[in-house]
């Protein structure tokens, strides 16, 4: 699975330097930090909408899509900020085996 995150990274890296005339990728990084958040705010937003559908139907097909897009603009997210997929998946793998509320308590240290 972390494969195809690495994968997607290389390709948002790679996109963010085309043309905003031929990429999206390339588009959202010309008008800057702030559009890329916004997009992330939208893809959340419509997340969380989705999953209230899901919960309600039992149709969980938009909550794929869109927890697809929110992983796909937060990656794009992380590029211009120098971040990568891989730091994320470390910061997680540390979190492994370690109760929630024990990890939340030790960040207010």
């Amino acid at each position: 699975m972390d494969d195809v995150l690495v994968q997607l990274a290389q390709v948002l890296d790679d996109r963010r330097n085309a043309s905003p005339d031929e990429s999206y990728v390339a588009m959202l990084h010309s008008k800057g930090l702030n559009k890329i958040l916004e997009k992330v705010g939208e893809e959340a937003t419509e997340t969380i909408l989705a999953a209230k559908d899901a919960r309600a139907s039992g149709d969980r097909e938009e909550l794929i899509k869109e927890t697809a897009d929110l992983w796909f603009h937060t990656l794009g997210m992380l590029s211009p900020l120098d971040s990568s997929p891989a730091e994320v998946l470390a910061e997680l793998e540390r979190r492994l085996g370690t109760s929630g509320l024990a990890e939340k308590a030790a960040r207010g240290n």
